[in-house]
C-alpha cells in the first residue's frame, strides 16, 4: 500500500489580545518581589544610558564645522561628528585619488551584480556563478582599482572575467523571464533540442568562445590610469583584504581539511605540520614575518608590494583555522554515508564532493561564519606593518591638526560601521542555517 504523506496547511499566528501581553509580561518580568525590583532597576539604568548616549551623541552633538575648536564653541559636552564628517571620503577610501573613485564604486557594483543571482530562486547554474566569482572577479577588481599596463595573463584574465560576468547577465535575464538556464534557453533558441549531446556542448563552447573574443580584443585597446597600491585605504582596503580572505579561506580550508584525514602518510603529515604552525602563532606575528622574512624565500629579482604579502598571510593563517573547522564537520559525519557512497560505485572524490562535503559544510555553518567574521575585524591588525585600513584613517583623524585630538567619534563611527557589517553576517548565517535546515533529523 502506498503511503501519502498529508501536507501540512499552515497555521495562522492567533491575534496578539491585551490579556496575552498581561500574561507574558507577569510570567517574564513581574513574577515575584525580586523579579519585580530588578525589571525596575534594569530599566533605570536603560534609560540612563539610553539618555545620557543620545544627549551627548545627538541633542549636544556638532554635525558642522570646520575645527575642533569650533565644536566646543558650539557644545563643550557633546560629540564633535565633524570631524568624521570632514574625513569621510578617507575613511572610506582612504588616500585614493579622488577623480578615480568611480573606479572603487564601479567595482563594488560589478560584485553586487555577479552575486545577485545567488539570492534568486529562479536562476539556474549557482555553484558556476559562486566558481566564477571567486576565480575571474579578483583579477578584474585587480586591474580595475590599480590600473597600469596588462600583461599578456592578466589580458586573458580580464577579458575571461569579462565573458563571464555577460554569460552571468544572460543566464539571470533567462532565469528571471523564461524560469530556465542559459544553456537551455540558447539550445531551444538555436533549434538544437534533438541534436546530440556533444553537438550542443560545442555549439555552446562556440558561443562562449565568439564572447571571449570580443571582449579579449576590445580591452587590448583599454588602459587605466596606474594607481599604486600605497594610495590604497580606509574602508575600501579591509573590504579588499577581507573579501580575498573568504574567498580563499574556505577552499584552502576544504584542502587542508581532506590532507589532515588523508591516508598518505606524507600528505597528512605535511598538513598538519602546516595547520598547527600557523595556529600556534598569533596573526601579527604571522603579518610581520610575511612583510620581513617572505621576501628572503624569494628568488632573486622575484618582488611582492606589501599588501600582496600581507593578502597571502591573512589566508594562509585563516585557512588553517577553517580546515579545523571543516575536519570537525567531516567526523560529524556517519560512517554509514561514506559506505553508502562506495556502494553505489562513487570514487573518494565524487563522495566528497556529492555526499560527504554538502553534509559537512551544512553542520558548520555557524562555525565558517563565526571564523569569517574573526577575518574582518582581524584585517584592523594591518594598520600595525603600516597599512592605512579602516582603523589606520580613524586613528589618523586625531592626528590632523584642525581635528587634533579627536580620538572618541572616529572609534565609535568605526566600531558601528563593524557592527552593521558583522551582525549582517550572522543574519544571514542564521538564514542559511534555517533554510537548509542544519542541525535537524528528518
Amino acid at each position: 500500500m502506498a503511503m501519502i504523506k498529508a501536507e501540512k496547511t499552515p497555521e495562522r499566528s492567533a491575534p496578539i489580545s491585551e490579556s496575552s501581553v498581561i500574561g507574558w509580561l507577569h510570567k517574564h518580568l513581574f513574577s515575584s518581589a525580586f523579579n519585580t525590583l530588578l525589571t525596575f532597576v534594569m530599566l533605570y539604568i536603560i534609560y540612563l544610558t539610553v539618555s545620557g548616549v543620545f544627549s551627548w551623541g545627538v541633542l549636544d552633538a556638532t554635525f558642522v564645522a570646520d575645527n575642533r575648536r569650533e565644536c566646543y564653541d558650539n557644545s563643550l559636552t557633546g560629540a564633535c561628528w565633524a570631524g568624521v564628517i570632514h574625513w569621510t571620503n578617507n575613511i572610506f577610501y582612504g588616500r585614493y585619488p579622488r577623480e578615480e573613485i568611480w573606479r572603487i564604486n564601479f567595482g563594488g557594483l560589478l560584485l553586487v551584480l555577479w552575486m545577485a543571482p545567488l539570492w534568486m530562486s529562479r536562476v539556474k547554474g549557482k555553484v558556476l556563478v559562486a566558481t566564477t566569482t571567486v576565480v575571474f572577479y579578483p583579477f578584474l577588481a585587480s586591474y580595475l582599482f590599480s590600473g597600469g599596463d596588462k600583461g599578456f595573463f592578466m589580458q586573458i584574465m580580464v577579458a575571461g572575467a569579462m565573458t563571464a560576468f555577460a554569460l552571468n547577465m544572460a543566464n539571470l535575464l533567462a532565469g528571471l523571464f523564461r524560469s530556465q538556464g542559459l544553456n537551455s534557453f540558447l539550445i531551444k533558441a538555436l533549434g538544437q533540442e534533438n541534436a546530440s549531446d556533444k553537438t550542443q556542448r560545442n555549439i555552446l563552447l562556440l558561443l562562449a568562445g565568439i564572447v571571449f573574443g570580443v571582449a579579449f580584443f576590445w580591452q587590448m585597446g583599454q588602459t587605466l590610469q596606474p594607481i599604486v597600491w600605497t594610495k590604497w585605504g580606509g574602508l575600501f582596503l579591509t573590504l579588499v583584504i577581507s573579501g580575498v580572505g573568504i574567498a580563499s579561506a574556505l577552499p584552502g580550508g576544504i584542502i587542508l581539511a581532506l590532507g589532515r584525514r588523508s591516508k598518505l602518510v606524507i600528505v597528512r603529515v605535511l598538513s598538519i605540520g602546516f595547520i598547527e604552525v600557523f595556529r600556534s602563532v598569533p596573526l601579527i606575528t604571522v603579518l610581520f614575518m610575511a612583510t620581513t622574512m617572505f621576501p628572503l624565500f624569494m628568488p632573486e629579482g622575484f618582488v611582492l608590494n606589501k599588501l600582496v604579502q600581507v593578502i597571502i598571510a591573512v589566508v594562509l593563517f585563516n585557512a588553517c583555522y577553517m580546515a579545523e573547522t571543516v575536519r570537525a564537520g567531516l567526523q560529524a559525519i556517519p560512517k554509514g554515508q561514506y559506505e553508502g557512497a562506495h556502494t553505489i560505485g562513487l570514487g573518494y572524490w565524487r563522495t566528497m564532493r556529492l555526499v560527504i562535503m554538502p553534509q559537512a559544510l551544512k553542520y558548520m555553518i555557524p562555525n565558517i561564519v563565526g571564523s569569517f567574521i574573526g577575518l574582518l575585524k582581524d584585517t584592523t591588525l594591518v594598520s600595525i606593518i603600516g597599512l592605512f585600513d579602516i582603523l589606520g584613517m580613524l586613528r589618523s583623524i586625531s592626528k590632523d591638526t584642525p581635528w587634533l585630538g579627536l580620538h572618541k567619534e572616529p572609534l565609535i563611527f568605526g566600531a558601528i560601521l563593524f557592527f552593521i557589517m558583522c551582525a549582517s553576517m550572522s543574519k544571514y548565517s542564521r538564514h542559511l542555517e534555517v533554510k537548509l535546515s542544519a542541525g535537524r533529523t528528518h
